[in-house]
């Protein structure tokens, strides 16, 4: 492990001494703060009953990445081969952001339900703008030069996306999907918050009712791990892709 990992390490092991050590100084109820050990006991003892709301919201975070990356990557190489499609477009690429996704969220419950489809779609439209933005650039800042090369040997716009541009844009891509993934637990979390029957977003909402503070704690360490290894992954995939970095 690098020493970097190490001291990340070691600062997260730190907060988490400062915190088991606070609530138990200050006799932090737990319905207010729980500390640490009771948040990892909840985790384990109560793991029948949050894993299968975990794997709702990894399937509908899971389907959200891929709906983003079928509309992104092909919306992206459009405006990049045609000026006007992105001059069209941006200002609605801009308005999709300028949205809080929290009003979005109950106008999508009430339009596709209270099942899957509002929030794999709500996670879609967060992750979208970051992957779209960040190809595109990446297509943009193509070296002018290795284009002209292109021309002179006689390749068309699209041989010169698959061999140039493409490969060019793909440190880029992987920059934007980073972002995207550890973002995109934020839409499905909000569509279950807003309505749902299953999720870690709907079991937050209905633990914190119940006033049983360990047990959001926990499903909010679910989400952070959720995050962490979707982020992990694609780091991987970048390795295994970009080969030539």
């Amino acid at each position: 492990m690098e020493r970097s990992n190490w001291i990340s390490v070691l600062i997260v092991l730190t907060g988490i001494a400062v915190w088991e050590f606070a609530c138990g100084w200050f006799s932090v109820p737990d319905f207010i703060l729980p500390a640490p050990s009771e948040i990892l006991k909840t985790t384990v003892f109560k793991a029948s009953l949050i894993l299968p709301h975990a794997g709702v919201t990894a399937l509908e975070i899971i389907m959200g990445i891929v709906l983003s990356l079928l509309v992104a990557v092909p919306i992206a190489t459009v405006m990049f081969a045609c000026p006007s499609v992105e001059r069209a477009l941006s200002p609605f690429l801009v308005a999709s952001q300028a949205v809080p996704v929290f009003a979005l969220a109950p106008l999508l419950v009430i339009w596709l339900g209270y099942g899957l489809a509002s929030k794999v779609l709500m996670a879609a439209i967060i992750i979208f703008f970051p992957i779209t933005v960040s190809l595109l650039e990446g297509y943009k800042n193509c070296d002018r030069e290795y284009a002209v090369f292109f021309d002179l040997m006689g390749a068309g716009f699209w041989k010169k996306m698959r061999l140039l541009y493409w490969p060019w844009a793909l440190p880029y891509f992987f920059s934007g999907l980073k972002v995207g993934v550890t973002v995109a637990t934020i839409g499905a979390v909000i569509g279950e918050w807003v309505g749902a029957q299953k999720g870690l977003g709907y079991l937050m909402i209905q633990a914190n009712a119940r006033l049983q503070v360990s047990l959001v704690f926990a499903a909010i360490l679910w989400l952070s791990v959720m995050g962490l290894a979707m982020w992990v992954f694609v780091g991987f995939l970048e390795r295994k892709v970009i080969y030539w970095k």
